[in-house]
C-alpha cells in the first residue's frame, strides 16, 4: 500500500443454483487466487452463494441454513488470509428474509450490509422473498456475536487510515439516492457493490457509464462485481460483467460472458487529495454511520495498472483530434473576447519558426475568421538575430504568408550589439546576458509595434515552460494577452499536427510538417555549420518528463518519489532510472525556483485541469521553499519503488 495503492479485485466464481457446498468450494478457490495475486479487497456478486435465481427457493429453510453454515466456513476459511471479502448471501434475521452483502476479514464476520432498494419492475421480483434493510445500522447478535447489519457500514483498514470501505447491492447504486452517497459523505474512499444485473442489449454501456459516474461523483473508486455463467437461464442471461474504476475512469473491466477475476489498484492518495481540492464534496460533520475496523498487512503493492506517457494528450486518435478542435476553440474564443473588448486594431505575433509561436499564430489566425476579421491586420513579426536558422526563417515568413497574416522583419543584431556596448557586455561571452537581451529586445519590438499599430502582443509561451521558468523575464514571458498559457509542450506539438492534417493548403501543410520536426530551441546561440546549436531538451530535459512531473504534482499533489514511481512505469522502455530521477530533480527546483515569472503572468485562457494563473488554479508564493520536496526525492534510491 506504498504511496496510496491498493490492489482490489472482482470475482465471479463458477456456481450451480442453490448447490451451496460446489458455490462456496467455488468462492474459496477465488479468495487463494485473489490472495496469491496481492488483492487486499475482494468483491463477489450478490447473493453468489446461493446464487441469485433460485426464486421461490429462497423461501426454503434447507437452503437459507446451508447459505449460513458456508457463510461461517467462509468467514473462517480468511483467517490466515490477509484480505477483505464481501460475498452475497441471503440470510433469515428474526424471521425476515434480506439480501445481504456480508464483510469477512481475518476469521470473522464483521459486518452485515442489507439491501436498501429491492426492484420489484420488469424480469426483477425480489419483494416476493425478501425484505428491505433498516433505515440505519444497528448491532445485532449474529451467531454469537455482536455485528453490525444494515445500510452504509463503513469499514476502515488500520494499516491505512483513508481506505474506508463501504458496500451497496446491485439495484441500489441504479435507485435516484444511492446508499453510496452518505457513505462517501462520511469518508468511504472505496465502494463495493454485489451485483446481479442481467444483460440485456445496451445495458452493458448503461452500466459502464453508471459505474464510472457514480465514482466520479463521489470522488471514490467503486468495485463492482456481478453475477455471471452458472445463474439460470431460464429467463435471464449473466454476462460477469465486473468493472473496477476510480473518480470517473475505468480502470479495468471483465469481459462479459467469461466468469474470471478482474483486478487493479486504486490510488486512496489521489480520492483524498481531489477530496481536498473539491470545495463542494463536503463531509457530514456529525458522523452517525458505524465504523468497523478491518486489518490487512502494510507493504508494497505491485502496480498493474497503467499511466499513460502523456496525461494531457488522449491516446485515441479520433478523441484526441475532438480535443485538439475543443482547445483551439477555447483559446480562440479566448483572444475573440480580448480583441473586441480592447478593440484592437490589430494582433501582434511574434512567430519565430517554432511550435509555440506557430501554435500561437494559428489560434490569432482563429480568433480572427470568428471575428470576421481581415487577417491582414493580424502583424507577424520576424526578428532574425544571433541564433536563427534559415530552416526557422523560412518558415516563420512561409506560414505567416500562408495564414494571410502580414508578414514584418525586424533584424535586430544591431539594436543588440548596440545595447551590448551600452551596458558593457562582451558579445564573445555568450553568457545569460547575451541571451536574454535578444529575448528583451524582441518583446520590446512587438511591444512597440503594437502601439504604434493600435493592436496588442499574443503571447506565445507555453504552459511546460512557465513551469519550468524557461522563459526570460520580462522578454517572452510577457505578453498583452498568452493564448498558449495553459498548454502544455506535449499538447502543443499535437495542436500544431492537428492543424497540419487539417488544413487543405498543401503548402502551409509542408511547413507545419517542417515546423513539427525542428528541433525546441530559443535560438539564441550562434548555429554551428547552419544549425540550431541550442536544443532546448538538452538543457532542462525532455519536455515528456516534465509535463508528467507537472501533470502529477499540480493535479494530484503526488510527492516526487510517487511520481517517480509512475515515471518509472510509464517509461521503462524509454529513460533509465538514473535518467528519471536526474531531470524529476531539475523540475522540482525549477519549479519552486521560478514560481516568482508565474506570479506575473499575462490573462490567458484556461484549457485544462492543470493551469498555473497566478489568479485561478495555482496561487504560490515565489518564495516557497522545495527542501520537503526534494528531501523526499532524496529518500528514493533508484530501485526502491
Amino acid at each position: 500500500m506504498k504511496h496510496g495503492f491498493v490492489k482490489v479485485a472482482a470475482a465471479t466464481p463458477d456456481i450451480r443454483v442453490a448447490d451451496v457446498a460446489y458455490n462456496t468450494e467455488k468462492i474459496r478457490e477465488d479468495i487463494v487466487e485473489a490472495c496469491e495475486n496481492g488483492a487486499k479487497l475482494l468483491v463477489f456478486p450478490e447473493l453468489c452463494v446461493t446464487g441469485y435465481t433460485c426464486g421461490d427457493l429462497f423461501t426454503h429453510d434447507v437452503l437459507l441454513e446451508a447459505a449460513r453454515k458456508a457463510l461461517l466456513g467462509l468467514a473462517e476459511f480468511t483467517a490466515d488470509k490477509d484480505i477483505l471479502v464481501f460475498v452475497g448471501v441471503p440470510l433469515d434475521i428474526e424471521g425476515k428474509l434480506y439480501n445481504v452483502a456480508a464483510a469477512l476479514n481475518r476469521g470473522k464476520i464483521i459486518g452485515l450490509t442489507t439491501k436498501t432498494f429491492l426492484p420489484n419492475y420488469g424480469e426483477f421480483y425480489e419483494m416476493r422473498q425478501f425484505t428491505p434493510g433498516p433505515a440505519e445500522a444497528e448491532y445485532i447478535s449474529f451467531e454469537g456475536d455482536r455485528v453490525p447489519f444494515g445500510p452504509q457500514i463503513l469499514f476502515q483498514a488500520t494499516a491505512m487510515e483513508n481506505l474506508i470501505v463501504s458496500a451497496e447491492i446491485c439495484e441500489d447504486v441504479w435507485s435516484p439516492v444511492p446508499p453510496s452517497i452518505g457513505a462517501a459523505l462520511e469518508g468511504a474512499t472505496v465502494i463495493v457493490n454485489c451485483s446481479a444485473s442481467d444483460e440485456t442489449i445496451g445495458k452493458d454501456t448503461y452500466r459502464r457509464e453508471l459505474i464510472s459516474g457514480q465514482s466520479a461523483r463521489l470522488i471514490a473508486g467503486y468495485v463492482y462485481a456481478n453475477a455471471g455463467e452458472g445463474e439460470s437461464t431460464t429467463d435471464l442471461v449473466f454476462g460477469g460483467h465486473n468493472i473496477i474504476a476510480e473518480n470517473g475512469t475505468i480502470l479495468r473491466e471483465a469481459r462479459r460472458y467469461h466468469n474470471e477475476i478482474i483486478y487493479s489498484e486504486l490510488d486512496i492518495r489521489r480520492i483524498t487529495a481531489e477530496r481536498r481540492k473539491n470545495t463542494t464534496f463536503q463531509r457530514e460533520e456529525e458522523r452517525t454511520l458505524i465504523r468497523v475496523p478491518f486489518y490487512i498487512e502494510s507493504g508494497k503493492t505491485e502496480l498493474t495498472r497503467t499511466f499513460p506517457k502523456r496525461p494531457f494528450v488522449p491516446s485515441d486518435d479520433q478523441a484526441r483530434a475532438l480535443r485538439c478542435e475543443e482547445i483551439l476553440t477555447i483559446q480562440a474564443m479566448g483572444l475573440k473576447k480580448r480583441l473586441a473588448h480592447t478593440r484592437s486594431k490589430t494582433a501582434v505575433v511574434g512567430i519565430s519558426g517554432g511550435l509555440d509561436s506557430t501554435l500561437a499564430l494559428l489560434v490569432t489566425a482563429r480568433a480572427f475568421d470568428m471575428l470576421g476579421r481581415d487577417k491582414k491586420d493580424i502583424i507577424a513579426v520576424t526578428m532574425p538575430c544571433f541564433g536563427t536558422t534559415d530552416r526557422t526563417y523560412r518558415n516563420a515568413c512561409e506560414m505567416s504568408r500562408k495564414t494571410g497574416a502580414t508578414l514584418k522583419e525586424v533584424r535586430i543584431a544591431d539594436a543588440v550589439n548596440i545595447h551590448f556596448r551600452d551596458i558593457g557586455q562582451d558579445p564573445e561571452n555568450h553568457d545569460v546576458t547575451y541571451e536574454n537581451s535578444q529575448a528583451r529586445e524582441r518583446t520590446q519590438v512587438l511591444m512597440d509595434i503594437a502601439n504604434r499599430t493600435g493592436g496588442m502582443v499574443i503571447g506565445t509561451g507555453d504552459m511546460s515552460e512557465l513551469a519550468l521558468g524557461w522563459a526570460t523575464y520580462n522578454g517572452d514571458h510577457m505578453s498583452m494577452y498568452g493564448v498558449n498559457a495553459s498548454v502544455p509542450k506535449t499538447l502543443v506539438r499535437h495542436l500544431v499536427q492537428y492543424a497540419a492534417d487539417e488544413t487543405e493548403d498543401t503548402e502551409l501543410k509542408r511547413v507545419l510538417y517542417d515546423v513539427l520536426d525542428t528541433p525546441v530551441s530559443p535560438e539564441l546561440l550562434p548555429p554551428k555549420d547552419g544549425d540550431i546549436a541550442q536544443r532546448t531538451e538538452d538543457l532542462v530535459g525532455p519536455y515528456e518528463l516534465h509535463d508528467f512531473f507537472l501533470y502529477y504534482m499540480l493535479r494530484f499533489g503526488y510527492e516526487p518519489s510517487k511520481i517517480f514511481r509512475l515515471a518509472e512505469t510509464a517509461f521503462r522502455e524509454e529513460y533509465d532510472n538514473v535518467t528519471i530521477l536526474k531531470w524529476l530533480e531539475t523540475f522540482c527546483r525549477r519549479f519552486f525556483s521560478q514560481q516568482f515569472k508565474r506570479s506575473c503572468l499575462p490573462d490567458g485562457p484556461k484549457i485544462g485541469t492543470v493551469a498555473l494563473s497566478p489568479r485561478g488554479d495555482w496561487r504560490m508564493p515565489s518564495d516557497a521553499c522545495a527542501a520537503v520536496w526534494l528531501k523526499d526525492l532524496g529518500n528514493v534510491s533508484l530501485m526502491e519503488d
